[in-house]
């Protein structure tokens, strides 16, 4: 059997790419005289020269085969960034969807047309994905109708489902919440829910017809981050849809590590329309995110949790 094979475990390198590993490369040797077929042990350094190899292949056919797409709806995405419009000044949204590159923006109906010579509109870039949600619904039935209207005024399918009962921390209804999506669901909307986030609930929410769920990192409008860091993996890992982060994500380094847990998107507002200059803050979390969408598809090297390992070759020189 196999003796040693220094292989690190990455998320990447697939079990059919190792089964082809262990049976091209570690090829028996027939011993002649006894009948047996002892297994080459390689060494350390031939092994990790195999890893490297097996890694490179396997990515170049990643790349060859298998497009990371971003799928909402049937409609597919290159941006895995989504703009809120709450807290912007009109004349600066179009600056900040052409440098953040998102292709999603969030709408509440009521800013629809707040003013005959201002519409909200008229800010934002054709081929945008308009997102409109529900802010202001305090149960399934007032989010219901407002998705209603929506789609009656031309802002299409997508919704965002918010329902808020509570005005001081302002934490999603995730009971009116599901019933809300269930309803809409069957009436063809493509819903994407806000929602604390809870594993059943979740369940229940993908079980209801959502598109994707929307679990909040922080309160919203908090930029403290990723304060529900755990159970957010746990729906990444648990549930068969796009996980998007929503609320709370103050800057570019947590949309970041957020996208290197797996989360599929991130929908950012408060953080970008409150900094000193928007433009820049758009960009640097457009950069951020592809950046932890890279990390995450490439494998994140292990972590120890005692003890160090040496990068370099320790022998030859310690005991001399």
């Amino acid at each position: 059997m196999i003796k040693h094979l220094d292989l690190p475990k990455q998320g990447h390198l697939s079990p059919p790419v190792l089964r082809w590993c262990a049976s091209s490369i570690l090829v028996p040797l027939q011993d002649s005289t006894s009948g047996s077929v002892p297994w080459l042990v390689m060494s350390r350094y031939t092994s990790v020269i195999i890893y490297i190899t097996l890694t490179f292949i396997s990515l170049q056919r990643k790349g060859e085969n298998m497009e990371d797409k971003f799928i909402l709806g049937g409609k597919e995405f290159k941006s895995r960034f989504i703009l809120g419009s709450g807290k912007y000044n009109l004349n600066l949204i179009k600056a900040a969807v052409e440098q953040g590159g998102a292709e999603i923006i969030t709408l509440a109906l009521r800013r629809a047309n707040t003013q005959e010579s201002e519409n909200i509109l008229d800010y934002i870039p054709e081929g945008v994905t308009l997102l409109p949600n529900t802010s202001g619904a305090r149960n399934a039935e007032e989010a219901v109708r407002i998705a209603r209207l929506s789609r009656a005024m031309g802002c299409g399918n997508f919704v965002k489902v918010e329902i808020m009962r509570d005005a001081k921390y302002l934490f999603p209804d995730n009971y009116e919440t599901v019933k809300a999506t269930e309803i809409l669901a069957k009436e063809g909307f493509v819903v994407l829910p806000y929602m604390n986030p809870d594993l059943n609930v979740a369940r229940d929410l993908q079980n209801a017809g959502a598109a994707a769920v929307m679990p909040l990192a922080a309160p919203i409008g908090s930029n403290k981050g990723l304060a529900t860091k755990a159970m957010i993996q746990v729906l990444i890992d648990e549930i068969d849809l796009p996980i998007i982060v929503d609320a709370g994500i103050g800057k570019p380094s947590q949309a970041c590590e957020a996208m290197e847990m797996g989360a599929a998107a991130i929908m950012a507002n408060t953080a970008i329309a409150t900094a000193g200059d928007v433009r820049v803050m758009a960009e640097a979390f457009k950069k951020a995110i592809e950046a932890g969408r890279s990390a995450y598809l490439s494998g994140l090297g292990r972590t120890l949790e005692r003890g160090a390992s040496a990068s370099s070759p320790l022998t030859g020189f310690l005991h001399e």
